[in-house]
């Protein structure tokens, strides 16, 4: 096992078959920098181009179609003070007689203190002039080489991952990919400050991190859709539109894992879910909406239900 400092030159705005940015061994750390949703680094220089640009691809050495690819977020944070949300509600998240009454969209900054660990408007209006709110960070897109070879928008997600833009993305979540391609290739990056639930408004409050990130292989262990763990939940992602697809995606995924894992067969897992399942609605901006299907673990414990 190994830790990895890598500092990207080459960005990708499709999670894809590209070339290897660096090989790395199961329960290999890798400490590395992602640009802001516009390619903007810690400097605040333009290095990448839009949409969300990706630092990667990961070779996992050993990982091949069929396995499941681990990635624990060990710790992620900006590096640099200064972050951007536009102005206004994005226009397919109002009724539409409304969303042509909205004011034009603009670009707005916000400050970062890293050391108080806030966020504010640099310009606030004049309700919000004292509005600070508390660092919460997050990553927007992040996921492997999609299967057949694809190459597919960072602007989008799938099966693979991709631009889920899920709040629940955080230090100390492990999450679970299908591998589709030998090594899986693993990419990241569109991180946030701060995000409501849906990125209701284009953007969470992008700007550059540095992320630590640990993999490893469960062999031979096929899922369909991203998954998460953390200490409170496990949960899982589907994305597509229109928005109860994702639903449907997320909840069959949660479905398979009580089965495999928790011993549940049909009937005992829609009385459980039925009574504990929690919906976050991770985005409905993107050209796939995502939704997280989420199970407290202490649930589980109740229902008397261990991995």
């Amino acid at each position: 096992m190994a830790e990895h400092r890598f500092q990207p030159t080459r960005f990708h705005n499709t999670l894809g078959p590209h070339e290897p940015a660096l090989s790395i061994a199961p329960g290999d750390t890798v400490v590395t920098d992602t640009l802001d949703a516009w390619g903007a680094d810690a400097t605040g220089a333009i290095v990448g181009t839009r949409p969300n640009p990706m630092t990667g691809p990961f070779l996992v050495e050993g990982a091949e179609p069929g396995d499941t690819l681990r990635v624990t977020i060990e710790r992620m944070a900006p590096n640099r003070d200064r972050g951007w949300t536009f102005s206004v509600l994005a226009p397919n998240v109002v009724d539409p007689q409304r969303a042509a009454q909205m004011p034009e969209r603009e670009r707005v900054e916000w400050i970062i203190d890293r050391d108080a660990g806030t966020v504010r408007l640099e310009n606030p209006p004049t309700r919000l002039r004292d509005w600070v709110l508390p660092l919460a960070p997050m990553i927007g897109c992040c996921g492997v080489a999609p299967a057949l070879g694809q190459a597919i928008s960072t602007a989008t997600s799938g099966p693979h991952g991709g631009n889920m833009d899920y709040r629940g993305i955080t230090a100390g979540v492990t999450l679970s990919f299908p591998v589709f391609r030998p090594g899986a290739l693993f990419f990241l990056g569109d991180c946030h400050a701060c995000q409501g639930d849906g990125e209701i408004v284009g953007t969470g409050i992008e700007t550059s991190f540095e992320v630590a990130f640990t993999v490893e292989i469960d062999k031979g262990r096929t899922i369909g859709w991203p998954r998460g763990e953390n200490a409170e939940s496990i949960f899982t992602l589907g994305n597509a539109r229109p928005l109860d697809q994702a639903l449907q995606h997320a909840t069959t995924e949660m479905l398979d894992w009580l089965s495999r894992d928790y011993a549940m067969d049909a009937v005992t897992a829609s009385h459980f879910l039925g009574q504990t399942v929690r919906y976050d609605v991770a985005n409905v901006f993107n050209p796939a909406y995502s939704v997280a299907c989420r199970v407290a673990k202490e649930d589980l414990e109740r229902a008397g239900a261990t991995a």
